[in-house]
């Protein structure tokens, strides 16, 4: 399964391979408890800037390194919401991958990420609800070995 369905042409994003078949699409009953997947980006300047147009989000502390030198982190940092849709990304493409359904997320941001550095972020199933077909999964992001975000998300997984 491919977003662009028959040509890919995502797959710098979804994943897809071309010669992937719908068999290779992950099961319900392929999951279990401690399984994990992990995704990692580094968030540059221009990225920062194009998510604040996205998000309506201008704070200073994120776009103008004057205004951010004053404050607490004292260097520019990246929206919290921009780390955390890493999380979406492992979620949507790994695990549990495509057919996922968001049901809940909860976040906790514990550190800042600046700019250039490089964000890991790691999914890891705690829980399955095979009647329902939901899944629950720890998400935390890492910078440098150090988390950075950490969180629950619940998905009901809807394999095509």
């Amino acid at each position: 399964w491919c977003c662009c369905h028959k040509k890919c042409k995502c797959r710098d994003y979804c994943g897809w391979k071309s010669s992937q078949t719908i068999n290779e699409i992950n099961m319900f009953s392929d999951f279990y408890i401690g399984q994990e997947a992990t995704i990692s980006k580094t968030f540059v300047f221009d990225e920062v800037v194009a998510f604040s147009e996205l998000s309506l989000d201008r704070n200073p502390i994120h776009l103008d390194k004057e205004y951010a030198k004053k404050g607490i982190f004292s260097d520019l940092i990246v929206h919290g919401l921009l780390t955390s849709s890493l999380i979406s990304a492992v979620i949507a493409n790994k695990l549990p991958g495509p057919g996922s359904i968001y049901l809940s997320q909860s976040l906790k941001f514990l550190k800042p990420v600046y700019h250039n550095e490089e964000v890991v972020a790691k999914v890891k199933i705690v829980d399955i609800k095979h009647e329902k077909l939901i899944i629950m999964l720890e998400t935390q992001c890492f910078v440098n070995d150090i988390i950075v975000l950490d969180g629950i998300a619940v998905v009901k997984y809807m394999s095509l």
